[in-house]
């Protein structure tokens, strides 16, 4: 049978298209269909890239006995994630609440009025591992349903009323201070792994955001040991660039090994940050790798990049990424050993019996060039892992930063163009008949009003590819972004923003989301984008909005700084004498390298024409010379034309 799914755009949705379950996408239709029959909502939540989504789906969700016992007793919903964050936010909250663990592929049962009231992860098709089976799970929510109906509702109407608590947090009257920056870090190294890098133990996840503040504190040992650590472990693609989601062990070896969009755009810029500080070329290498892979193989036509791809090829995991020493002959000849040796290929294998995940720790052969171009065309021979080929407004926003900032600091013009690219199809392509932003697009549509982080993170990404290309119009985007945010998020009683603007269909409550989970949280980004926007135009009401997010989110970050590392990097901003710089005059180049040169995380730029770009009005060259101004809170130096007097200056 084909169920309702076949009309969406997900292409996790569209792979359920064809199960015998009668699902429904979230929708009125769904909640009208539960409300009519009085019957529970089975919301399932995953993503196309979920290896045990995957696994949940073959074993139960195909089976036609299984999807004949869902069809009797539930509303069967299918969510993808990364389309519905609200849902999935909701679910997961009350999915931690009930079990004290969360993950996908997630399953919630929810009354007609959208109350959780029962939530697991991962069900066997039979009882296993002290699991229940799916089947006993099903049974067992239906006949309290039946039996206890109106239990069950005073239940999930009591975990409803616990949900969504951070939109009921009050902001501290206590000023941000220094300190708590410094008690972070001191945190942050508690958990730090001193052999591996990294923090905490496995399953090990590359923290960008941790890293990220590090770095702007002039942390160096940490931060660049991590970096080191992670291009060195299989978790970096040795052969064709860019990240796996996390790795399963405290090595950084054996990844999970689906590949995310928002992670490789996220690290991208923290290596360039990491070579920026330390001159180390590997860095340099991953970071543009990186970019490279993501141009290279999730780009579409039209500009957009896709959101993932998959861990699974032909079903099985890494089957795409693995090797045995035999392949490794086979396609590499008398190249073969000195590949063996910096890859760390053993005949027994690291991964399974005889396959190899590669890394890159051993001595590095002057060929490597040569070796991977090799193993990169014999792979692509291979069935390749599944295009997760969606668009996703914030993830690409964030590829956009990457690309704009990395582009203007190697002088790498393809990079550029692809932040451009992505750019003009983003405020072109997701909007809507009132010029409103969206969440998703595939196949030349557009759905799903945009979130906080949707918005804040492409706030982030048009200042920086303003700041790289001094093009006007992306600062007067970014302007009227910011106005968006606050005039459609914010909470005027409480501060900081709402995950969902004002007129947002709501699962159940409106939160505020507020810890990177992995990617940053839209009130970091906002707070972040916010004080940046603050100084380019002199606009207090950007800088006291951002504030209002700090006051609301820094006690929590204080004592939980491995969750709020984007958070406390705008707090570090904040709180930082940050130089306003303004470029004019011709031939500015020689300027310019002074501050893209070198890693300044309290700098913010503007140059070119003044085009309604405050922070340039009234700057001249000075005796027809290329001219740079650089102030500090609200008092500014004279101008300077040398690169030395620049590079003093800042």
């Amino acid at each position: 049978m084909s169920n309702r799914l076949a009309a969406e755009t997900s292409p996790y949705l569209l792979q359920h298209k064809e199960n015998p379950v009668d699902w429904f996408a979230w929708g009125d239709d769904a909640l009208t269909r539960a409300r009519a029959e009085d019957r529970p909502l089975l919301v399932s939540v995953g993503y196309s890239a979920c290896h045990w989504c995957h696994v949940m789906e073959r074993e139960s969700f195909e089976d036609p006995e299984i999807a004949a016992l869902m069809n009797e007793h539930f509303v069967c919903v299918k969510v993808d994630r990364e389309e519905r964050p609200d849902v999935d936010a909701i679910c997961m909250e009350a999915c931690q609440a009930m079990t004290g663990h969360g993950g996908w592929p997630l399953n919630a049962f929810l009354t007609p009025e959208r109350a959780p009231f029962y939530a697991g992860t991962y069900f066997p098709p039979e009882p296993r591992h002290g699991l229940p089976s799916w089947r006993m799970v099903l049974q067992a929510v239906a006949d309290a349903w039946d039996r206890r109906r109106e239990d069950v509702r005073r239940q999930g109407a009591q975990i409803g009323q616990s949900l969504g608590v951070s939109a009921r947090l009050d902001p501290s009257g206590e000023p941000i201070r220094e300190q708590l920056l410094t008690d972070a870090v001191a945190l942050i190294a508690g958990s730090y792994d001193r052999v591996n890098g990294g923090f905490g133990t496995a399953p090990k996840f590359p923290q960008a955001s941790t890293i990220e503040l590090l770095l702007a504190r002039g942390e160096r040992e940490m931060s660049l040991a991590t970096l080191h650590a992670m291009a060195a472990g299989g978790i970096y693609d040795q052969i064709g660039g860019g990240f796996a989601r996390y790795a399963v062990d405290a090595t950084w070896t054996v990844p999970h090994f689906e590949k995310m969009l928002y992670d490789n755009a996220l690290l991208a810029r923290a290596y360039l940050h990491g070579w920026q500080v330390s001159g180390d070329e590997r860095l340099r290498r991953v970071c543009c790798e990186t970019l490279d892979w993501a141009l290279r193989e999730m780009r579409g036509p039209e500009g957009g990049f896709c959101a993932a791809l998959d861990a699974d090829s032909e079903g099985v995991e890494g089957k795409f990424y693995v090797w045995s020493t035999e392949q490794l002959r086979s396609v590499l000849g008398p190249l073969a050993e000195q590949a063996i040796a910096f890859f760390g290929v053993r005949e027994q294998g690291n991964f399974e019996p005889g396959l190899n995940v590669l890394e890159g720790r051993g001595p590095e052969p002057e060929q490597l060039p040569e070796i991977r171009r090799l193993l990169y065309e014999a792979r692509a021979q291979r069935v390749p892992p599944g295009l997760d080929d969606k668009r996703l407004t914030s993830w690409n926003a964030l590829m956009i930063s990457a690309l704009a900032e990395a582009g203007a600091a190697l002088g790498r013009e393809d990079y550029l163009r692809g932040a451009v690219g992505c750019a003009e199809f983003l405020l072109g392509e997701l909007r809507d008949g009132d010029g409103q932003l969206l969440r998703t697009w595939k196949q030349s549509r557009a759905r799903i009003a945009g979130y906080l982080e949707d918005h804040a993170f492409l706030l982030d990404a048009l200042i920086e590819l303003y700041e790289a290309t001094f093009d006007p119009r992306w600062y007067r985007q970014a302007e009227q972004l910011g106005d968006t945010i606050i005039a459609r998020f914010s909470d005027g009683e409480r501060g900081a923003f709402f995950t969902t603007a004002e007129d947002h269909e709501l699962p159940l409550v409106r939160r505020k989301d507020m810890e990177d989970s992995p990617i940053p949280s839209g009130n970091s980004a906002a707070a972040l984008g916010l004080l940046r926007l603050a100084l380019i135009s002199g606009e207090g009401r950007y800088e006291r909005h951002a504030l209002g997010v700090l006051r609301l989110l820094c006690p929590l970050a204080a004592r939980h700084p491995l969750a709020f590392g984007h958070l406390l990097t705008a707090a570090d901003f904040y709180l930082a004498p940050v130089k306003e710089v303004a470029i004019v005059g011709p031939d500015p180049a020689p300027l310019l390298a002074v501050v893209r040169g070198a890693y300044r995380p309290h700098v913010v730029l503007a140059g070119g024409a003044a085009d309604g770009v405050p922070l340039l009005e009234g700057r001249q060259p000075v005796d027809g010379r290329a001219a740079a101004y650089v102030c500090e809170h609200f008092v500014c130096q004279a101008p300077v034309t040398s690169p030395e007097e620049l590079a003093a200056a800042l």
